[in-house]
């Protein structure tokens, strides 16, 4: 894995574009051919504003279902964890915090996101919150990771799954990479099982959400009407368990919070 570093490498942005979603794509986000490149560039749009929206649209309930997920995979000292689809690093700094605590000589937290434009804010809050960091940003594809095999003891992907072109190609490589009795973690949005509040949340996610996100934003790629429809028309619980599953991860659990609205999943790769 890269050695510490608060700088993300150096990379071109692609340029942003004005539009990436419409209602006619949005019927099935998952399904449209370029969603990768209309997915890197929605995010390159709405990366100044990501961290605020986050907080005050989750409730500010985001940070603690990260803390839940960093609990969940169990962290040793000395756990080189990879965070995939990072983002601004709140996860990635969420790993460093518990690892910091722990009696190791060294450990290593690497953050990896295919939108350039999110590294720089996340080693700008290296700096500012965290200068004695021992986590790295590099631009990369989690399907196609830049690390060689069993080079981690963790790996995390908190709402990022549902974004990548290819879920299950993306799974394949956490896998590959992940040492026997490594820790898969994926903390992704769900439906709550109970029809009312499913009601409710979609009433909030379809209709309030979209225009408080964009205005505060000032977003014109459609980024927030493509959140709760890429929610809603991706695979449920089960199914995530089930690729979790077909590609060797094993002891495949999921853990709801908040009323279903968040779901956080975890497997091990075989120590044999």
């Amino acid at each position: 894995m890269p050695s510490s570093a608060q700088q993300p490498e150096a990379k071109t942005p692609a340029p942003a574009v004005l539009t990436a979603w419409n209602d006619q794509l949005l019927a099935n986000p998952h399904a449209v051919a370029d969603k990768r490149r209309r997915v890197r560039d929605m995010f390159a749009a709405i990366a100044p504003s990501y961290d605020i929206n986050n907080r005050l649209h989750s409730l500010w309930q985001d940070q603690r279902w990260r803390r839940k997920a960093v609990k969940l995979a169990e962290v040793k000292p000395g756990d080189q964890v990879v965070d995939v689809a990072c983002g601004t690093g709140d996860l990635t700094f969420a790993f460093e915090d518990v690892l910091a605590r722990l009696p190791a000589d060294f450990h290593n937290v690497l953050g990896i996101d295919f939108t350039y434009a999110m590294l720089p804010i996340a080693a700008r809050k290296a700096q500012r919150l965290h200068q004695d960091t021992c986590a790295s940003f590099i631009n990369g594809d989690a399907q196609s990771l830049p690390l060689p095999n069993e080079s981690a003891d963790v790996v995390s992907i908190a709402f990022g799954i549902r974004n990548v072109q290819d879920p299950a190609a993306a799974i394949r490589e956490f896998h590959r990479i992940l040492r026997p009795g490594g820790r898969v973690i994926v903390l992704e949005f769900s439906l709550p099982t109970n029809r009312l509040l499913r009601g409710l949340y979609n009433f909030y996610f379809r209709h309030v959400l979209p225009r408080t996100a964009t205005l505060i934003s000032g977003d014109k790629t459609g980024a927030y009407k493509y959140l709760p429809e890429s929610v809603n028309t991706f695979i449920g619980r089960e199914q995530m368990m089930q690729m979790l599953e077909s590609v060797g991860f094993q002891k495949v659990e999921h853990f709801p919070m908040t009323f279903g609205v968040c779901v956080c999943y975890r497997g091990v790769k075989s120590a044999i």
